[in-house]
């Protein structure tokens, strides 16, 4: 019994955090987007802002649910920016928005997403 509260506090934690992750997510495009309607940004500016969005965000999430483990904490980052991406990816999917993108650009986010998860979980 004990291991399946374990389990599914666990679980509830990795929702809790990946929430968290896209509401973060959510506020750093809402400014991306309000300094492009107020200042003349250039495409390498609403790149670099977008790469940090997906870094800062799967950091969060790494960084908060790596606080709870207490060993393998890199791993769990990890897990948690892999599950970001896959949301992200079907996200996409169902929405059309991938449609016409590079497979080097979906995995470039891929690298980016579990990279920041990972970093985020061993800081924690």
């Amino acid at each position: 019994m004990d291991k399946v509260l374990n389990r599914n506090s666990r679980v509830t934690v990795i929702l809790k955090d990946l929430v968290l992750s896209y509401i973060v997510t959510g506020l750093m495009l809402f400014i991306l987007s309000f300094l492009m309607l107020k200042l003349d940004v250039s495409n390498k500016v609403l790149s670099g802002g977008i790469i940090a969005t997906y870094i800062l965000s799967t950091f969060l999430g790494g960084f908060l649910f790596g606080k709870g483990a207490s060993q393998k904490r890199f791993l769990w980052g990890l897990l948690i920016g892999g599950l970001y991406f896959i949301i992200l990816f079907l996200i996409s999917i169902l929405t059309g928005s991938l449609m016409g993108m590079e497979m080097s650009r979906v995995f470039t986010v891929m690298l980016l997403c579990l990279f920041g998860g990972m970093l985020g979980g061993m800081v924690s």
